[in-house]
């Protein structure tokens, strides 16, 4: 009789995540997979690729944007780095690089080895912050419109993905000729956010 093999616990694909180097010759600092995941998160940042700083500290959106991420979900540090309320799940776990205007895109790689098999293993999530146009177009796959299209009619739709622009400080100038996105849609991930946290 042959045995069945049982599904990989979310642990140990974890663990096989971070010893990941098929995109080491790739990369320029060498591979550093970062990203937090918990079987009980009910809400996913689904970014776009670690910057250097994040790289080099290990850790998530510690940065600038990241600052902006929280004060537009409306919660502080400790709660954003709670995983097991809120997964972080870039499109590319390694920092990419750097182009002449900003980070160069996730590695494609990285998403077809490993994202679905580890989204499989989030059962609880019902909220998908998608923060950029490469986390929202994996995510809203048959929506190809430009970012400010789909953020303006998706944002506030009540769907479990919420597609968002980055929140970078190279993105001001998008803000601020799109002020309807701060006026409109941060009140609605505030109160998405923070039911599901309260759930």
């Amino acid at each position: 009789m042959v045995m069945a093999t049982p599904p990989e616990s979310l642990n140990s694909l974890a663990a096989r995540i971070r010893a990941c180097t098929l995109c080491e010759a790739e990369l320029p600092m060498g591979a550093r997979p970062v990203f937090r995941v918990h079987s009980s998160a009910r809400i996913l940042v689904a970014g776009q690729a670690p910057g250097i700083r994040v790289h080099r500290s290990g850790i998530p959106f510690d940065d600038p944007s990241g600052d902006r991420l929280r004060e537009w979900m409306g919660i502080d540090r400790d709660t954003f780095y709670d995983e097991r309320r809120i997964a972080i799940v870039p499109m590319g776990f390694c920092y990419p690089g750097t182009a002449e205007r900003g980070d160069l895109p996730p590695l494609k790689r990285c998403a077809r080895t490993w994202r679905q098999a580890l989204l499989d293993q989030l059962p609880a999530i019902r909220l998908t912050l998608a923060v950029g146009l490469h986390a929202v177009h994996w995510h809203l796959a048959d929506d190809k419109r430009s970012l400010t299209e789909i953020v303006r009619t998706q944002a506030t739709s009540g769907d479990p993905v919420m597609p968002l622009p980055h929140p970078s400080p190279r993105n001001n100038i998008w803000l601020s000729k799109n002020r309807w996105f701060e006026a409109e849609v941060v009140p609605e991930i505030r109160a998405r956010v923070a039911a599901l946290l309260q759930a």
